[in-house]
């Protein structure tokens, strides 16, 4: 067992398992803070039925950023469904056999890794080029933006420049499932590749980027316009009121 197989072993564990605490963590938080007031961004549904649509749209077509500006909206979207369709390629390195779906979009998967660098290079110049924006930006912002393109670069580095032992690879990554360490391939880029993911799952739950599950959570968009036909109160204000009768 090489010093690398072992390595990247352990920080992968340590990486899942501090990602996966970390967004249980804050999911419970999100769970926990009371929404005291009847906040939806207007014009939204009045019945439940219609958030679940609405927050459907969201998830899957990004409405609102679509009304608020076309240019950010076609990078954001090219680069998130790019990266969903990435994420099902490489399942193949964990399945045994590989599902035929997962077959099926490996060449999809291959060209969404294009299509990810170029919507995230989009999302990155805007910081640089857009005024506003560029004012407002932090380190941080910029440095999630060069995570992921150093993640998606390395990546397909290794596809179109400097092809890995991808049999040896799925080996390693099955062997991390089923606890049956596997020597990883030596190869430089694979090794960056993996430090870059490995990180970016540890800092996930505590970054910007947890707006994924934040949106669910959100009252502007979870809530039924309907003040006027059903009262909204808090848990704590329910059980201040209860406790002055």
């Amino acid at each position: 067992m090489t010093t690398a197989t072992v390595f990247f072993a352990l920080l992968l564990y340590a990486a899942t398992l501090l990602g996966v605490a970390g967004l249980v963590w804050r999911i419970r938080d999100y769970a926990r803070t009371p929404a005291p007031l009847k906040i939806p961004t207007t014009p939204a549904p009045t019945t439940t039925g219609g958030v679940v649509l609405r927050m459907l749209r969201e998830v899957t077509l990004f409405e609102s950023l679509f009304k608020a500006n076309l240019w950010i909206w076609l990078f954001g979207w090219m680069f998130h469904v790019s990266l969903a369709l990435v994420l099902a390629r490489h399942l193949r390195y964990f399945t045994e056999p590989v599902w035929f779906w997962v077959a099926w979009i490996q060449p999809f998967g291959l060209y969404a890794g294009l299509a990810m660098v170029a919507g995230l290079a989009g999302l990155w110049a805007r910081r640089f080029l857009v005024e506003r924006i560029r004012y407002i930006s932090t380190p941080s912002d910029h440095l999630m933006l060069a995570l992921l393109l150093g993640i998606g670069a390395s990546g397909l580095s290794m596809k179109f420049l400097d092809h890995t032992d991808i049999i040896d690879l799925k080996a390693f990554a099955l062997g991390l499932i089923y606890f049956d360490w596997q020597p990883l391939p030596a190869h430089p880029l694979l090794y960056l590749h993996l430090l870059l993911v490995a990180l970016l799952i540890g800092i996930f739950p505590y970054s910007k980027l947890l707006h994924a599950p934040g949106l669910f959570f959100s009252p502007g968009r979870n809530q039924a316009d309907n003040p006027r036909e059903k009262r909204h109160l808090a848990d704590w204000a329910a059980k201040l009121e209860k406790a002055k009768v």
